[in-house]
C-alpha cells in the first residue's frame, strides 16, 4: 500500500496494562471502567514471563486467555508483547555468563531489565521457545489486535561486551570484510601497529590507554544494532507461523538501535516518548520521523504519560498542566498516529516505578491524568469522523535520517569543544524546528528511503555519504529536486576513515566545490555573511571555493584566519534541480535566522506549495479528505493559544474568511472551501495549492 492510499478507519485509545500484578478478581473492574473512560485497546504481557513460565519449561497462558476473554466480550483489542525484555531468574541464576557485560565490564545481575545477553545461544533459545509457546497460545485469539516484540530495546543499555557478542562480532567482521586484509585495509590498522593477522584478533571496543581506532568503534556500534534487529526479526518470524496480526516495537530515537533497520521487518512502526509541556515540540520531531517510516501504515504512540513520569532516583518530574494530555493526544493524531496509548492504567504498589502517574491510584481511585483521559476521548471522538476516509497529507520537504551518522557521531563528534556540543539527534531536530517554526509542512525520510514527492531534502550531519545515496540524490536533483547538503555530511568515508579523494569526498565532484582547508571554528571569530544577513560560526567547517564554472558562491566566510575569499555556502545548477553546500553551522539567534532565511530562499525556488502563517507554538496538521480537499487540524501546544491563516485565505480566495484563533491547548478543524468540480477531482490545483495530488 503506497503512502497516498493510507486511511484511518479507527482511532485508538489505549493504556498499558498489568493484570498479572493485581488479583485476578480486579479485571472485571477494570474493564468496566476501562468502557467508561472510552479504552479501546490494551497492551499486555511484556514483563511476563515468570507468570507465563515460572519454572523452566512449566508454560501456562491459562490466566492470559481469560484476560483475553474477558477483553473481547468487552469490544476491547489486545496488543500482546513477547516477555522477552525480563526473563525470569531460572535463566541466570548461576550462569553469569548468560548475562549482559557493559563497555567497563561490569556483568548485569536479575532484578530489573534487559539484564541478559540476547547474543548468548542458551538466552535466544529461551527467549525463542517462549515466543513460541505465546504465539502458538494467544496467536489466533479474537482479541489480539497486534503483537509488540520485547519492549523498548536498547533503552538502558547499549553494545553487549558478552563473550558470546564478541563470539558474533567476529562471524560479522567475516562476512562484512570476507578477509582480514581486507579489514585491515579499510581500517587503515598499520596505524598504531593495530594489523591483525585473524579475525578473532579483532578486539571489542572495551576500555583501552586512549582511545579505539575510529573504525573499529563505529564498527562495533552497527555490529550491536544490527544483531538486536536481527533477534527482533527471528521473535516475529516464529510468531509469523502463527498469527497474522501486524508485528510492532515500542521504538525512540534515543536508544541505541538502528530505527531504519528495525522499521524494515516491522508491520507498523510505534514510539515511546515522555515529554514536559515545554517539550512539545519532541511530538511533532516524534511523529514526522515515524510517520513516513513505514509508508501506507499509520505508526502508535505506544506510551505516554498522562501526568509526570518518574522512578526511585527520578520522581520530580513536572506535571502536565491542565489540557496540555488533550492537546498531546490530538497532535500525535492529528499527525498521522493511529493509536495514542499511556503508560500505565494502575500505578505500581511495587517496583521501580512507584512514583509515576496512571490513570488510577494503587488504591484504585482515579489520578490527576484520569479527568484527562476523558477530554482525549472526547476530542478522539471528534476527530474520528474527519479522519475516515482521510489521508495525511504528504510532504514535500525533508530532513535526512541517517542512523548510522548518528553511530559515527557517537564515535566522533566532530567540531565539538569550547561549549559546542555536537549530537546528532540535536542537530537534525534543530534543522527540523526551523521547518516547524517557519510553517513549513515537513517529514524526515530514512537514510535509505525513496525521495519521491519532495521537492527539497536537507541533509545534515550525515558523516559517510554512500555512492548509492548520491546516486539515487543525483538523479532527483537533475529531475528538479533541491538538495542542502551540510553541515559536517561527506567528511568521512563508510569505514570510517578520511577521504583520500577529497575532503568531502563525492559531494564537491557534484557540488562543483574544492575544500580548501577544515577545521574547527569556535573560538576563531569566524562569521557567515549570506542573504543580506551575519552571524557567528561554530563546530567544524570545510572552507570551500568553486570547482566549476556553474557553481556559486551564496555565503562566504568572514574570518582572521585567511585572506583568501572562501565560501561556507555555495550552490550549483545540476540538471532542473540545485545542489547546495552548508560547510560551516550558523550559531547563535543570529545563526537561527540566517538558517530561516536560507532554507525560505530554496524552498521558494524548489517550488514548495504550502506555506502557513501560523503563531509559534501552534502546529498545524494538513490532511487530504474526500475529493482531495485539503482539511487542516491546528492545535496550540505552548498553553497561550495561537492563530492561523489558511493558505486559502492568504491566496485571496472569495469567501476563505479571516485568522483562525485557537485557545490555549485546544485544537481547531477548518476544510478548504469547496470548489467548482472541475478542481475538486484529482488533484486541486486552484489558487495556493500545488502538487497535492
Amino acid at each position: 500500500m503506497s503512502q497516498s492510499e493510507t486511511c484511518h478507519r479507527q482511532l485508538f485509545h489505549g493504556v498499558a496494562y498489568y493484570p498479572e500484578l493485581w488479583p485476578e478478581a480486579d479485571v472485571t473492574r477494570d474493564i468496566e471502567e476501562m468502557r467508561r473512560l472510552g479504552i479501546s485497546v490494551v497492551r499486555m504481557g511484556e514483563f511476563a514471563w515468570s507468570k507465563m513460565e515460572p519454572d523452566e519449561g512449566h508454560l501456562s497462558f491459562d490466566f492470559f486467555l481469560r484476560v483475553m476473554d474477558r477483553l473481547h466480550s468487552a469490544g476491547i483489542r489486545v496488543v500482546f508483547c513477547t516477555p522477552t525484555a525480563t526473563p525470569p531468574v531460572w535463566l541466570t541464576a548461576g550462569h553469569p555468563e548468560r548475562c549482559f557485560v557493559n563497555h567497563d565490564g561490569v556483568v548485569m545481575s536479575h532484578g530489573a531489565r534487559q539484564h541478559v545477553s540476547y547474543d548468548d545461544p542458551t538466552v535466544r533459545a529461551a527467549c525463542l521457545r517462549i515466543v513460541h509457546a505465546l504465539a502458538a497460545a494467544v496467536g489466533r485469539h479474537p482479541a489480539l489486535h497486534a503483537w509488540q516484540i520485547d519492549n523498548e530495546f536498547k533503552c538502558h543499555v547499549a553494545e553487549d561486551f558478552n563473550p558470546a557478542s564478541e563470539r558474533a562480532w567476529h562471524a560479522w567482521l567475516l562476512r562484512r570484510y570476507g578477509t582480514i586484509e581486507a579489514l585491515n585495509e579499510a581500517w587503515g590498522t598499520d596505524i598504531w601497529s593495530e594489523r591483525y593477522q585473524r579475525f578473532q584478533q579483532v578486539p571489542v571496543p572495551r576500555a583501552t590507554p586512549f582511545l579505539h581506532n575510529p573504525s573499529l568503534s563505529t564498527a562495533y556500534r552497527l555490529f550491536s544494532r544490527e544483531s538486536i534487529a536481527d533477534f527482533m526479526d527471528a521473535q516475529s518470524a516464529v510468531i509469523r507461523n502463527h498469527s497474522s496480526a501486524p508485528i510492532t516495537h515500542n521504538l525512540n530515537p534515543g536508544f541505541s538501535v538502528d530505527l531504519e533497520r528495525m522499521c524494515r521487518n516491522l508491520d507498523f512502526a510505534s514510539y515511546d516518548d515522555y515529554p514536559s509541556a515545554d517539550q512539545w515540540a519532541r511530538w511533532v520531531f516524534l511523529a514526522d520521523l515515524f510517520r513516513p517510516a513505514r509508508p501506507g501504515r499509520a505508526f502508535w504512540l505506544m506510551e505516554t504519560s498522562v501526568s509526570h513520569n518518574g522512578w526511585l532516583s527520578n520522581n520530580g518530574e513536572v506535571a502536565h498542566p491542565r489540557g496540555f494530555l488533550e492537546a498531546e493526544a490530538v497532535l500525535n493524531y492529528a499527525l498521522g498516529a493511529e493509536a495514542v496509548c499511556y503508560w500505565l492504567w494502575r500505578q505500581p504498589r511495587t517496583g521501580c516505578e512507584l512514583p509515576h502517574s496512571a490513570l488510577f491510584s494503587a488504591w484504585f481511585r482515579p489520578s490527576i491524568g484520569h479527568s484527562a483521559v476523558q477530554g482525549v476521548e472526547r476530542a478522539r471522538q471528534r476527530l474520528q469522523p474527519l479522519f475516515s476516509g482521510a489521508r495525511p497529507a504528504p510532504a514535500e520537504i525533508a530532513v535526512t535520517w541517517s542512523d548510522r551518522a548518528r553511530a559515527m557521531l557517537q564515535t566522533e563528534a566532530l567540531g565539538a569543544g569550547r561549549g559546542h556540543v555536537v549530537d546528532y539527534t540535536a542537530t537534525v531536530s534543530a534543522w527540523h524546528r526551523l521547518l516547524l517554526d517557519g510553517g513549513w509542512h515537513r517529514e524526515f525520510r530514512f537514510e535509505q528511503a525513496s525521495l519521491d514527492g519532495l521537492r527539497l531534502l536537507i541533509t545534515p550531519a550525515m558523516p559517510a555519504v554512500s555512492d548509492s545515496f548520491l546516486q539515487r540524490v543525483e538523479a532527483w536533483v537533475r529531475a528538479g529536486g533541491t538538495w542542502i547538503c551540510g553541515p559536517l555530511t561527506g567528511t568521512r568515508t563508510l569505514e570510517h576513515t578520511v577521504p583520500t579523494d577529497a575532503a568531502l569526498g563525492g559531494v564537491e565532484k557534484l557540488a562543483g566545490v574544492e575544500t580548501v582547508y577544515a577545521l574547527p571554528l569556535q573560538g576563531t571569530g569566524t562569521e557567515a555573511e549570506a542573504f543580506g544577513l551575519r552571524a557567528p560560526l561554530a563546530g567544524w567547517c570545510a572552507a570551500l571555493r568553486p570547482d566549476s564554472a556553474d557553481t556559486s558562491v551564496r555565503g562566504r566566510l568572514v574570518t582572521p584566519l585567511t585572506a583568501e575569499p572562501l565560501a561556507w555556502l555555495t550552490e550549483r545548477p545540476v540538471g532542473r534541480g540545485f545542489v547546495v553546500v552548508v560547510a560551516a553551522e550558523p550559531v547563535g539567534e543570529d545563526g537561527r535566522a540566517l538558517l530561516q532565511a536560507l532554507i525560505a530562499h530554496y524552498a521558494a525556488r524548489a517550488g514548495v506549495g504550502e506555506r502557513w502563517q501560523v503563531s509559534p507554538g501552534t502546529v498545524v496538521c494538513p490532511w487530504i479528505a474526500a475529493g482531495g480537499r485539503r482539511r487542516w487540524v491546528v492545535v496550540n501546544m505552548d498553553g497561550r493559544g495561537g492563530s492561523f491563516l489558511p493558505p486559502s485565505a492568504a491566496a485571496g480566495d472569495a469567501g476563505s474568511g479571516a485568522v483562525l484563533q485557537v485557545e490555549p491547548y485546544a485544537f481547531q478543524v477548518l476544510d478548504e472551501p469547496a470548489r467548482p468540480d472541475s478542481l475538486q477531482a484529482g488533484a486541486p490545483d486552484g489558487p495556493g495549492f500545488t502538487g497535492l495530488a
